[in-house]
Parts: structure tokens; C-alpha cells; sequence
């Protein structure tokens, strides 16, 4: 076995022909569209825009959606979403992932739970990579205190009067609507609901924020809603019901990172193994001391276990009995194993490591937004908690 990518994969008896197919179908597809220009797109700090027809093309925007709106749902399992996430970040740019992706979290709301007119109206030209959808929780005053939001929507005869901000949006700049938290109620987690708010109403607006440690070609905005009319008909699912379908959301959100997480870890691997078989010091390969040699086992350790608990919190969904806590604790798992192998990555490459243009130099500084994104490691640790009866 070799301590590339590919090689670094534990067997999973659940792949069958036609997820290789797929993978091969969607690694063409990167290996055309994406990766030759992923780094300089993340230096220019944008995506183009063509780029969302031709993911949507190839079946990656549509990959799980119903058929009736665009997507792509009959034979479609977990394991084509955990190949989709592994090839969408073999090239080591996390911030073109994130972005191109990010109806991943915005679009769910509203075809589990809003409206079929809802569905008809926004799904489509999403799926086609026409129009952008973000999600819109996080606000300037808190983060993963989702119970406590103060964005407020008061009604008003047939609409809602919306006002307050949300911030560190992915995809925030570009998007036509935004699924959004916001208090229609008292305080606590029974006063939230969920809004859909499109971006060129009246009292909306967005400021990007651009000096970013990483994600660079992800565009991340502040949004502020300020007596903005949104009709009672873009209520996303029942009102005061919105914090069920936040929580909901989150899991789908929290796999995803950590199939991510896992597939940098491995670019991480791959790429230091590549140069301590290249790199000679003291009369002999880099590769052939031994206090390197264990680097490379404790990363591939770490690796596997990561592997084998998406694995199994994957068994777990398919199998219809997803547990919120194992997912969480995932979550951590896999950002303290990124962590771990971009810091060993960068100690084997050493000085190279530290210059611009490498792929290990890249995802070290991203570390900390996955780390932190989707329910920091402190957050989830308590959840699990939680849900384990303490």
C-alpha cells in the first residue's frame, strides 16, 4: 500500500460499480474544470460564475435533490455524497468546495419544509447553477448559540417585517435568496423560525468580508435586513417550528465537513509522503528516519479511524437512525485529525511547506474554519453530551 491518496482509503464494502462510476465521472470533471485553476481562483478570491452550469452538467449540484425540481434522487445514496466530498477535495482548495456547494445548506429548508410553490420557484435554477441560495444562522453577537438568535420577524398582515443581521455567510455575495433564522417568537429555541429572503428586497444588504485566514475563493458576507418586507408565504416549514429544521440541517452540514476534513488529511499525507521520498538529508532519504517514519503512522492511524466513523455514522443514516451525538463527536474527530496532519505535513516539508502555491501550506490555513464552522469542537462536545443523557 502507498501513502497516496487513493491507496490511503480504507475498503468499503458498501461501494458498488456505480459509485466508482460516479467517482470516475466527477474526478474527470475536477481533473478538467476545477483543479488547474482552483489555486488561482483562490489567490483572485472568486469563483466564475460558468462554473456552477457545468458542475450542475455533470449531476453535482443535482446529486440527491428530487428529479421534480432538477435533481438527481433515484439510486442515490450516502456513499455517492461521501465520494462527491472526497473528490471535491482532493485538489486542496476547501474554499471552491464551500461555495460552489453551499446550496448544500441553504437549499434543504426549503424542500423538506417550505411550500411546493416554494420548491417550484427555487429549486430549479438552483440545481441548474442559475441562481445561488446560502444559509443565513450565524449573527454578529453570537455563533452557535442558535436558540438565543435576535434577528426579529414581526408580522404584519400578510408579511413579515424583518430586522437584524447575520454574518460569515458562505456564499453570501452572490446569493438570490437566503434561508433564514429569525425570532417570531419568545426567547429561546420555540420562538425561531426559518425565512426565506430574497436579496433584492427593499431593506436588504451586504458587505463582504475579505480578509480571511482561508477559504479565499469561498465569498463569506455580513448581511443586515433592515424593516425589510418578506410575504407570510416564505415561511420556511411552521412558525416557532424553525429551530427543529436548523438542527435538522446541521447534521447533513456536519458530515459533509468531516468527509472533507478527511479527504485534506489524506492530501496532507500524500503530499509529504511524496517529499520525504524525495528529499535526502544526513546521507539518506527523508523518509528513511525513523522520527519521520512515525509520523506518517500516527497520520495514517488517525486517518483510519476517521474513515471508519464516517463509515459508520453513514450506516447509521442509510440505515434511518441517525444519532446527532455520534455525528457531532465525528465533526471533532475530524477537524482534530486535519489539524494533526497539516501540522506533521508541514513539519516534514519543512521550509517548503511554509511558501505559497502548496497544497499543505493552503490547507493548514484552513484548518480553523472547519475547526470552527458548522458547530465549533467545544459546541459539539457538549451536544454529544447532552444527547448521551448527562
Amino acid at each position: 500500500m502507498s501513502l497516496d491518496f487513493d491507496s490511503a482509503r480504507l475498503p468499503n464494502p458498501h461501494f458498488r460499480p456505480e459509485h466508482e462510476e460516479w467517482r470516475t465521472q466527477l474526478r474527470r470533471f475536477v481533473d478538467t474544470e476545477i483543479a488547474p485553476f482552483a489555486e488561482d481562483w483562490d489567490e483572485a478570491g472568486e469563483i466564475p460564475l460558468d462554473l456552477w452550469p457545468k458542475a450542475a452538467a455533470v449531476g453535482l449540484l443535482g446529486m440527491g435533490y428530487p428529479e421534480a425540481y432538477g435533481g438527481i434522487l433515484d439510486g442515490i445514496d450516502s456513499w455517492h455524497s461521501w465520494i462527491s466530498g472526497e473528490e471535491m477535495n482532493r485538489f486542496g482548495v476547501g474554499g471552491v468546495p464551500a461555495s460552489l456547494l453551499v446550496h448544500g445548506i441553504g437549499l434543504p429548508p426549503v424542500i423538506n419544509w417550505g411550500s411546493e410553490a416554494m420548491k417550484q420557484a427555487i429549486a430549479p435554477p438552483v440545481l441548474a447553477g442559475e441562481k445561488h441560495i446560502s444559509l443565513g444562522i450565524t449573527e454578529p453577537g453570537g455563533g452557535s448559540d442558535v436558540a438565543r438568535l435576535r434577528t426579529t420577524a414581526v408580522r404584519d398582515g400578510d408579511h413579515y417585517i424583518v430586522n437584524g443581521s447575520k454574518t460569515y455567510i458562505t456564499g453570501g455575495m452572490r446569493a438570490n435568496w437566503v434561508s433564514t433564522a429569525v425570532r417570531t417568537g419568545g426567547e429561546g429555541a420555540g420562538g425561531v423560525s426559518m425565512l426565506l429572503i430574497p436579496t433584492d428586497s427593499e431593506g436588504f444588504s451586504r458587505t463582504a468580508l475579505d480578509r480571511k485566514q482561508g477559504w479565499w475563493a469561498s465569498d463569506t458576507a455580513t448581511l443586515y435586513f433592515d424593516n425589510l418586507r418578506v410575504p407570510v408565504e416564505n415561511l420556511i416549514g411552521e412558525e416557532n417550528r424553525g429551530f427543529h429544521v436548523i438542527m435538522t440541517n446541521f447534521n447533513s452540514e456536519r458530515m459533509a465537513m468531516a468527509v472533507s476534513m478527511e479527504a485534506q488529511g489524506r492530501v496532507c499525507l500524500e503530499e509529504a509522503a511524496t517529499w520525504a521520498r524525495e528529499r535526502n538529508t544526513f546521507g539518506k532519504r527523508l523518509a528513511d528516519h525513523q522520527v519521520i517514519r512515525h509520523k506518517f503512522a500516527q497520520m495514517k492511524q488517525k486517518i483510519n479511524a476517521t474513515q471508519a466513523y464516517i463509515r459508520s455514522c453513514y450506516e447509521s443514516i442509510e440505515n434511518g437512525s441517525p444519532n446527532p451525538g455520534d455525528i457531532a463527536l465525528l465533526k471533532v474527530q475530524a477537524s482534530e485529525t486535519l489539524e494533526f496532519c497539516a501540522r506533521e505535513a508541514m513539519q516534514i516539508l519543512g521550509g517548503t511547506g511554509y511558501m505559497r502555491g502548496n497544497r499543505v501550506e493552503r490547507i493548514y490555513r484552513e484548518v480553523r474554519v472547519n475547526a470552527i464552522g458548522g458547530g465549533s469542537e467545544e459546541i459539539m462536545r457538549d451536544l454529544a453530551a447532552r444527547q448521551y443523557g448527562l
